[in-house]
């Protein structure tokens, strides 16, 4: 069933996969109504048991989101604050979170792109952290997730023109997983959510903590956040059942336990 949070956020379940749609035209541009709906969708998504992926995708055939409102975010770090909070819930969630990336993705767009774990695409979508030109950085991980995600020198080099890149760019450089038609990309984020929704929860949740908690560390402390994660599944019914059904050679039955 179809809900509307905010006026913004369109929601949307087919079966194990939520899929939250922004809807605020003309650009999608984020805004505290936004960030809100989309903390609220996450939140309900999350205590949903039988939700096991997320897609995120912008309504419309141009734009993903072509950043923040600025007239929204002029108020200081404290009206920041949400927006960033956003991105870690996002990047912290139990879910994967599939971003379907249907058009112009610059600024907060971009940010909010690189918060969820993987990236799929239109050939139409681009890329781009055009704040230096506005005499700004970027404010919501910009600056931090994009060397992560395709390096240090790409990223400063994205960082300090503020130049857009095209989706062939952006699978070429690492920021996106695949590239689509544009009108196949609502089923080729699908079937990204319905493969990760496939896969042991317990085991995934634990994958993101180890990857995104590991990352700022040393290699010695970041494989001890590894070892803690590794060792507390062990004891856990998932476990036990992917152990049995890879003996038996059978399809492991998930139960989030």
């Amino acid at each position: 069933m179809a809900q509307v949070i905010h006026d913004v956020i369109h929601v949307e379940r087919d079966g194990a996969i939520t899929v939250l749609t922004i809807d605020h035209p003309p650009a999608n541009a984020i805004n505290g109504d936004v960030v809100a709906g989309l903390s609220e969708a996450l939140a309900a998504a999350e205590a949903d048991a039988e939700c096991r992926a997320l897609v995120l995708t912008g309504a419309g055939p141009k734009f993903f989101s072509a950043g923040a409102d600025i007239t929204a975010f002029s108020g200081g770090p404290e009206a920041l604050e949400a927006a960033l909070d956003l991105t870690l819930k996002i990047e912290g969630s139990r879910l994967p979170v599939v971003a379907a990336v249907n058009g112009i993705a610059f600024g907060g767009g971009c940010e909010l792109s690189m918060a969820c774990d993987i990236r799929v695409a239109a050939t139409t979508a681009r890329f781009g952290q055009p704040e230096i030109k506005l005499g700004i950085i970027p404010g919501w991980g910009g600056t931090q997730r994009l060397p992560r995600l395709i390096g240090q020198a790409r990223a400063i080099e994205l960082l300090l023109t503020g130049d857009p890149i095209n989706a062939d760019r952006a699978l070429q450089i690492g920021l996106v997983s695949e590239l689509t038609d544009p009108f196949d990309l609502p089923a080729a984020a699908r079937r990204w959510a319905q493969t990760l929704a496939s896969r042991a929860p317990l085991a995934l949740a634990a994958t993101k903590r180890a990857v995104h908690g590991g990352a700022p560390l040393p290699i010695a402390d970041a494989l001890k956040v590894e070892q803690r994660e590794f060792v507390g599944l062990f004891s856990t019914e998932d476990a036990a059942e992917g152990l049995t059904a890879f003996m038996q050679k059978r399809q492991p039955v998930w139960k989030g336990q």
